[in-house]
């Protein structure tokens, strides 16, 4: 048990924290959020980070398991998850919708906010492909850093929609597409390699 607490690396986190938080994109969220909000009425901060906390921390520990079931390695998911990455940066850098998500219902807090807004699609392939270069614990820091966040931005979505306005969020949505745009050409070039080996 220590042993595995001796593989905490603060450069890990912090890499592995910025690409869930580019992915992710909460603060990007913030209009879907307020969307939300005005059709069902009220948004649960906490709730929604525990379910999205669970779906993420259950993906980390049982979704490679998933894959070696369908006969899929992790180097493969990996490459099929920068596409996923590089069609995301795509929406967040040109303001096109590739991806559709119903935005109804009286249980917004869980669906479609905590899955598959937060823990979608983006942030389980973004897991499983960390897998591939980065111990466990510390994408599982990684991954409550950023629910921490997320629940931040949750309590205080109209204050930070005042703060930074339109402009603002259009910006912050623009430069974290960027990002995620590097990142998802970095997971390619470093899986694609594995699988014709």
């Amino acid at each position: 048990m220590i042993e595995y607490f001796n593989n905490t690396d603060w450069t890990q986190i912090f890499k592995a924290s910025m690409v869930l938080f580019a992915v992710i994109d909460i603060v990007g969220s913030i209009p879907i959020i307020i969307k939300l909000k005005e059709q069902s009425g009220e948004i649960h901060a906490l709730r929604t980070s525990v379910v999205s906390l669970f779906i993420m921390i259950s993906f980390l520990i049982v979704g490679e398991g998933i894959l070696n079931l369908f006969g899929v390695n992790v180097e493969a998911f990996a490459v099929a998850g920068s596409l996923i990455l590089f069609a995301m940066s795509l929406e967040m850098i040109l303001g096109v919708t590739l991806f559709k998500d119903e935005v109804t219902g009286k249980t917004a807090s869980i669906v479609p906010l905590a899955f598959p807004i937060i823990a979608g699609a983006g942030s389980m392939t973004s897991i499983i492909s960390l897998r591939a270069e980065y111990h466990e614990l510390n994408i599982f820091i990684a991954i409550f850093i950023n629910i921490l966040i997320v629940f931040i931005v949750l309590k205080l979505t109209k204050v930070i929609e005042k703060i930074l306005g339109e402009g603002g969020l259009a910006i912050v949505k623009k430069v974290f597409g960027i990002i995620l745009l590097a990142i998802a050409i970095k997971l390619f070039s470093a899986n694609a390699k594995g699988l014709f080996l």
